[in-house]
């Protein structure tokens, strides 16, 4: 595995050429955006894609994310209607993708079979140029195993994949730290299938909105299989009495001879109750960019981790929506 080790502000062309050739002749890459690291490969070609899920042990039907480098990319791979116009207009590049009728020249592998097709232009310089060398739209979904918690450094796809990928390409950490919000927008009013940093809030103010509820056909990544998982028992804490059940909880199972994590906000005041605790910031946007980071880190060390549960308005949705499949939820 090649790693090319970039700054995201000052890289030039040539230190991702060789990337944007390995996508060219069909290989897989895997790179930053301002979300996850995806695992990219020619969204176009056939073969290609079906590497992507061979390498990830990904399940046929659950349809790829196709990255794009501009808004007139889009229209050679799909048909937007003025819904899906506007929210480019207003959100793209950025976290969010649209899903639409596609284009013939999409191969019914990138989208599991559908008719329609999930598109996103990333808001991130390096994922933008090296998709503009690689002279193709770029189908990623995020680099690591099916099931296990998404990327947001390189280490973490480094310890998921050797020999199945290529090239990784190394910007730093990312910056929103979950997946993108996916919209359908071919349905009226228009459905989240997937909560992201683009909020539910932020949606209605330009159109009826609704989220999808679960289904057993997978409309979008993240719909239908389980997704986000750490290897140790997840337990998820919510509610108002939240953090003192979470030391009562901790306590109660380190007692048991458990090794226990706790990941949550301001959690300096955990280190007293067990040894391993992720600090998950001081506000939603710094929860969600450390949520996966967390449950990796103490995955290492941990046969349980407990995590702090959130609100669901605004991204607290989305990291609500990541936990619910990483773990079990508990009202408190």
């Amino acid at each position: 595995m090649r790693v090319i080790r970039v700054d995201p502000e000052r890289f030039r062309d040539e230190e991702i050429e060789p990337a944007a050739d390995i996508i060219r002749l069909g290989g897989l890459v895997a790179f930053p955006t301002e979300t996850v690291y995806g695992l990219g490969a020619d969204a176009l070609n056939e073969r290609a894609v079906r590497r992507i899920f061979e390498a990830k042990g990904r399940p046929s039907d659950n349809p790829l994310i196709v990255h794009v480098s501009s808004i007139e990319e889009v229209y050679r791979i799909a048909k937007p209607n003025r819904i899906a116009e506007k929210l480019m207009e207003e959100f793209f590049p950025g976290p969010l993708t649209l899903v639409m009728e596609k284009r013939e020249a999409v191969p019914e592998v990138t989208t599991g079979g559908l008719r329609t097709v999930a598109v996103r232009m990333p808001n991130h310089r390096v994922a933008l140029k090296l998709i503009e060398l690689s002279g193709t739209p770029i189908a990623a979904p995020s680099a690591n195993k099916s099931g296990k918690p998404s990327p947001t450094r390189a280490e973490h796809v480094m310890e998921d994949f050797e020999s199945e990928v290529e090239c990784v390409i190394d910007a730093g950490r990312t910056e929103v730290g979950l997946e993108s919000t996916v919209v359908d927008t071919t349905v009226y009013p228009i459905e989240i299938l997937r909560p992201g940093a683009i909020t539910r809030e932020m949606l209605e103010e330009l159109f009826e909105v609704r989220v999808a509820e679960k289904s057993d056909v997978a409309r979008s990544p993240g719909m239908k299989y389980r997704h986000y998982s750490p290897e140790a028992d997840t337990v998820v804490i919510v509610g108002e009495k939240r953090r003192e059940e979470i030391k009562r909880l901790a306590l109660r199972l380190a007692g048991e001879g458990r090794t226990v994590g706790v990941a949550a906000m301001n959690g300096k005041e955990f280190k007293s109750v067990v040894p391993h605790v992720y600090d998950l910031g001081a506000s939603l946007e710094e929860f969600a960019e450390r949520l996966f980071d967390a449950l990796r880190t103490l995955d290492r060390f941990c046969d349980v981790i407990v995590v702090e549960g959130v609100e669901q308005k605004g991204i607290g949705l989305a990291i609500m929506n990541r936990l619910s499949k990483a773990g079990r939820v508990y009202r408190v």
